[in-house]
């Protein structure tokens, strides 16, 4: 046995040199499982050895916080085997001075060569999804505003994260957002379905350390649909950890959502409280004047494109943005149902033209349910049918209440008495002030407007 002694200020403490650490390590795959070894405990290193502890070395204070939460128990259990004196562990960060040196796959090496470059490779950034071509109005004008800021000033908000509706353009910001820095900047521009993906795969392959090292390895780091991660508690795992890395070396970051942070239910507090810890801007549904905008401008880039104008009249124009479900992405591609028909037909189509082609779509002759306006609406508000439907007047459960009625009033053509029957038999008096307080909110408030909005796109998308 090998005795030496070290010196802590005044203070001589004995150190005994016992442990094999080869012989540690093949307990460790024993006990713990290939799998688990590989890709955790493989990496360890013995710093320093004591008479009652161990320090142990660690590449990453990812690594070290990963297999504290989950193994220091058990390792702690495992050393004592080997020497039974220890009742105490120490992890330190010494990423170069670890014994058993990380081997990257070739892939990954090769990935970080030239690390510019790699990550423009790996991105799926759209060039058509810039700046430029964004059209701005009042609903989205936050948000653009906030992705101009960040690019001219990184981590100034940090993270930013915008939320709002399907198909209102969020991913068109942070696809622009991506492109304005890529030449200056290690852009990862990644959905979250796509991260769970890499994931996964790098779990089957035992490559987590190279999984780790690649997109920790960003300074700007954008998360498209972050919403779906929730439920699943291994990737919301090293979704924090690469969030906690990134934001340490102020790595400008950028997430996306169809929900505000506090409202993303089956996610961690931890990782809410994060995401809500910078700069949160919505993206709400285009109003009247942005819809004409955007076709106007869908106009412009045909006539750019194919050298012919698309032939929609102002009268044409204004039908169809009166008439869309207050959906970006829908109001496209009806511009260009609109203007395919019209070019096959060679005729310049008319109002009347455009209800026969867009009938399936705005599915004039469709019947809405008040059951469905109180489902939908309950769930919106996160409050229950029974609460919807009760005699409480809080204003949390009231204005949800209202709200209901006044989409039943709107888009259904029930009576007042009829609709108040269905709101645990209240009086039409009852749905005709629902109506007016709503209407009068509507007109002043723009969160309710939004909501307003939005409400009506979730019921009739179905």
């Amino acid at each position: 046995m090998e005795k030496t002694s070290l010196k802590t200020g005044t203070q001589s403490i004995l150190e005994e040199k016992i442990l094999d650490w080869d012989s540690v390590q093949k307990s460790f795959d024993q006990s713990f499982g290939t799998e688990v070894y590989t890709s955790w405990l493989k990496h360890i290193s013995l710093i320093k050895e004591y008479n009652d502890h161990v320090v142990l070395g660690v590449k990453t204070r990812f690594f070290r916080d990963w297999i504290t939460s989950r193994y220091a128990d058990k390792i702690l259990s495992e050393l004592k085997k080997h020497k039974l004196s220890i009742n105490r562990i120490e992890f330190k960060i010494e990423p170069e001075n670890i014994n058993n040196k990380v081997n990257f796959s070739d892939t990954i090496v090769n990935k970080i060569t030239d690390i510019k470059n790699s990550f423009l490779n790996y991105n799926r950034l759209n060039p058509s999804l810039n700046f430029d071509n964004f059209v701005v109005g009042k609903s989205n004008n936050l948000g653009f505003l906030s992705a101009k800021k960040i690019c001219s000033q990184l981590s100034r908000y940090n993270p930013l994260f915008i939320y709002g509706g399907v198909g209102l353009g969020k991913t068109h910001l942070l696809n622009s957002i991506g492109l304005e820095l890529s030449q200056k900047n290690k852009v990862m521009f990644i959905s979250a379905e796509r991260f769970m993906y890499q994931f996964i795969k790098s779990i089957k392959k035992n490559e987590m350390v190279n999984f780790k090292d690649f997109f920790r390895k960003a300074n700007v780091f954008i998360i498209d649909d972050i919403q779906f991660i929730r439920g699943k508690e291994g990737l919301q795992e090293e979704f924090f950890h690469t969030f906690n890395t990134l934001f340490d070396q102020s790595a400008q970051i950028v997430i996306s959502s169809d929900r505000a942070p506090n409202k993303l239910d089956r996610v961690q507090d931890r990782i809410k409280s994060r995401l809500s810890g910078g700069l949160v801007v919505d993206i709400g549904t285009p109003d009247y004047d942005l819809k004409i905008n955007i076709l106007r401008k869908k106009i412009s880039d045909y006539q750019l494109s194919f050298k012919e104008n698309p032939d929609l009249n102002e009268e044409v124009i204004n039908y169809i943005a009166k008439n869309s479900n207050s959906n970006i992405r829908e109001l496209v591609g009806i511009f260009n149902r609109v203007v395919a028909f019209g070019k096959m037909s060679k005729k310049s189509l008319n109002v009347n033209d455009c209800k026969i082609i867009l009938r399936d779509i705005y599915n004039t002759n469709k019947v809405i349910s008040i059951d469905k306006i109180q489902t939908v609406t309950s769930n919106f508000f996160s409050i229950s049918m029974s609460d919807m439907l009760s005699q409480r007047r809080s204003r949390p459960l009231a204005r949800p209440r209202q709200m209901a009625m006044y989409l039943a009033k709107k888009l259904t053509t029930r009576s007042l008495p009829e609709i108040g029957r269905k709101f645990s038999n209240r009086d039409h008096t009852t749905v005709i002030h629902a109506v007016k307080t709503i209407e009068k909110l509507i007109e002043n408030n723009d969160d309710m407007r939004k909501n307003a909005e939005e409400l009506k796109s979730l019921i009739l998308s179905d």
